[in-house]
């Protein structure tokens, strides 16, 4: 079980983020603190991964993962979020349980950065050993290690929070909260988008109505002027009829 919030919290985003954006694929199966029996026949065979994913599996629910029910297919990549009461055994155990069944990528994360130091680690399995991956300090000084496994990076942002960067299409895999957040602030700007079209509808329709009336008094104006042209004319004429002239 996870130690703490953040470490709940990372496990759960490693999880349904790469099960987001592998999700058109349905040969990769995507877990996370669940059973994994390596070993038929031995009950003591078993690790819990944080965060782990299989290549060339189905991408269906399991209550735990078998492998040799898998076709013996070990996970290809894993991730474990370091604390206080795993430290020493993510360090020191698990590298040499990994490579000895084959997971092609291990990597490890501590969100205290207490006891990892970067606080991002990766190890690429070479023949029968684990390479370290040194992590490359980008600007702004975040971290980043590049995985082949899942064609992406793990980043520690300024902020010391982990994410997976997609450099293909240059975004941040978000998690289940980011993407909810997302959609929200989509929502908002939609709302906002649509206020500011009915607001520009009633401006408009407010100068049209301010021209119509424009209009309207322009002409009552031009019938009024007529109006009085034509009573000073009857005037005039009934002068004449006098024999008065009206220029007098």
């Amino acid at each position: 079980m996870a130690e703490s919030d953040p470490a709940r919290d990372y496990l759960i985003y490693g999880v349904e983020a790469l099960k987001h954006y592998f999700n058109p694929r349905s040969d990769v199966y995507i877990s996370g603190n669940l059973w994994l029996s390596y070993e038929q026949g031995v009950p003591d065979a078993v690790v819990c991964p944080d965060v782990f994913v299989v290549f060339g599996v189905e991408n269906r629910p399991r209550r735990s993962y078998r492998v040799w029910e898998e076709n013996n297919r070990i996970p290809d990549w894993i991730l474990e979020v370091t604390s206080r009461s795993t430290h020493r055994t993510d360090e020191r155990d698990k590298p040499l349980l990994y490579a000895q069944m084959g997971v092609r990528e291990y990597f490890q994360y501590d969100p205290s950065g207490d006891y990892l130091n970067p606080p991002l680690r990766g190890r690429r399995l070479v023949e029968t050993e684990y390479e370290i991956l040194t992590p490359e300090e980008l600007e702004g000084g975040m971290l980043s290690i590049p995985s082949q496994v899942l064609g992406l990076e793990l980043r520690v942002l300024t902020d010391g929070r982990l994410r997976f960067f997609d450099s293909v299409s240059g975004e941040y895999l978000r998690s289940p909260e980011e993407s909810e957040q997302e959609r929200i602030q989509e929502r908002i700007r939609a709302e906002q988008e649509r206020i500011r079209a009915e607001q520009e509808r009633i401006r408009a329709e407010q100068e049209r109505i301010r021209a119509e009336q424009e209009r309207i008094r322009a002409e009552r104006e031009q019938l009024r002027a007529e109006d009085a042209e034509r009573e000073l004319e009857q005037l005039r004429n009934l002068l004449r009829e006098r024999g008065i002239n009206p220029d007098d």
